[in-house]
């Protein structure tokens, strides 16, 4: 009851508000693309366009407001790559021959996420709003973390049994491991305790959920996200007893099951598993499909369609967010696509390593950023889900920043061109 009372509140409560103020509109829709209400209590909350009602009031709201500012100044090549890349899908599905449907399916789906990530990169204009959507991405993330485990330890793995939201364990994992990084950076810069710890009480729920829901890809995304969190966070003690306590932790929650499981991923040729050596011979697949459709690929969601042809059961998925991207939009869109993810770290990893920062957050969101990706990337390596909103969310998170850091430094520069030159001193008499 309690969730369909907090459904229908944030849904037509939110849609009222949002046309007066569209940045709540964008958080709520931020928390339901994540939790998926009727998903996560499908037995109390009934079928409904939630998301799309909040949606709709977003973009009114956004446009009623003026669609807020459209200076990006560093975020422009993000921009750009997210526009481009949704532009060449658009290309590649006019050229789309099996079936026009699906293609423009795949359209309609991502261009549900680059409007809002649109809305939110013009409406984002401070840096209370940057930590305002920062929370809201870990606490939706980190709740449904929460279920997820305490359905595991109810005796009940929901995950591996059912899935969740039309996604299976090794889908949802992406998520988890892209929002623990989030969620880990955004307590190490908090200096409020209870607030600390519930950011690395999230963290560790979402690092758990690849573990008991046994996604190989998940588990190594957890460990390489830990390499490259230890290169980021702040060479203080305080930091690293941190970061210390975060890798017992995590070696606590992998039991012998979990290590079993991880440790085929190194086992020789002839040892793999039938889903290891057909993940190889998937990609071969789809790197040949890229090298004669090198354009504009097969179409948009086009490779389940072919994988037949190459000796597949109908509609088998590459198991590979980048792979299947080429296969299906070519290699110029794929190359938008990387370039999205790939341009957001490097323009973090350029703001972090700057001597001055405008404010100390900024350097939190980098790292936070940073961190995301690398899980996401390394994640989404076994898995075909890129209509899955939380990476560009944190994506979203990054250009925002730039975008705001850039504003103060701008600030900064005027403030100090006007203020007087000081007073020569008097020369002492003779």
């Amino acid at each position: 009851m309690k969730g369909l009372l907090f459904t229908y509140a944030l849904t037509y409560g939110g849609a009222v508000v949002s046309l007066f103020n569209p940045f709540y509109g964008l958080l709520i829709y931020f928390c339901f693309a994540i939790i998926k209400p009727e998903s996560l209590w499908h037995w109390s909350v009934p079928v409904g366009n939630y998301s799309r009602i909040i949606g709709v009031a977003l973009l009114l709201g956004w446009a009623l407001n003026g669609f807020g500012n459209w200076d990006f100044r560093r975020a422009r090549p993000i921009v750009f790559l997210l526009l481009a890349y949704f532009g060449w899908m658009i290309l590649s599905a006019i050229n789309a021959e099996v079936s026009p449907d699906v293609a423009w399916g795949k359209v309609e789906s991502i261009a549900k996420i680059v409007l809002p990530f649109l809305a939110g990169v013009t409406l984002i204009d401070s840096v209370t709003k940057l930590k305002q959507v920062a929370w809201v991405i870990v606490i939706s993330q980190g709740y449904l973390a929460y279920d997820l485990n305490r359905a595991y330890y109810d005796g009940y793995n929901r995950l591996v049994a059912d899935g969740f939201g039309s996604m299976d364990n090794n889908s949802v994992s992406i998520g988890m491991v892209c929002v623990a990084g989030l969620a880990f950076f955004l307590g190490m810069g908090e200096k409020n305790m209870w607030r600390k710890l519930l950011c690395f009480g999230c963290a560790a729920l979402m690092v758990h959920v690849p573990m008991f829901g046994m996604s190989r890809g998940g588990q190594l995304a957890v460990i390489i996200t830990g390499f490259v969190s230890f290169f980021l966070i702040r060479k203080q003690p305080r930091d690293y007893a941190f970061f210390a306590v975060a890798v017992m932790m995590g070696l606590m929650l992998a039991g012998p099951q979990v290590r079993e499981r991880f440790a085929t991923v190194f086992v020789d040729a002839e040892e793999r598993d039938y889903s290891a050596n057909s993940r190889l011979e998937l990609w071969q697949d789809c790197f040949d499909v890229m090298v004669r459709n090198p354009l504009v690929g097969v179409g948009p969601a086009h490779w389940p369609l072919i994988a037949h042809d190459y000796g597949w059961p109908r509609l088998k998925a590459a198991h590979s967010i980048w792979f299947e991207t080429g296969a299906d939009i070519g290699f110029p869109g794929l190359g938008f696509f990387v370039g999205f993810y790939a341009v957001t770290v490097w323009l973090q990893w350029q703001l972090l390593r700057r001597p001055e920062l405008p404010d100390p957050v900024f350097a939190d969101i980098a790292r936070m950023v940073i961190a995301a990706i690398v899980g996401f990337a390394v994640s989404a390596s076994f898995v075909s889900l890129d209509a899955l909103e939380v990476p560009y969310y944190v994506v979203m998170l990054g250009a925002s920043s730039l975008k705001i850091a850039s504003f103060y430094e701008q600030a900064a520069v005027q403030s100090r061109r006007m203020s007087p030159a000081p007073l020569p001193m008097a020369e002492a008499a003779p």
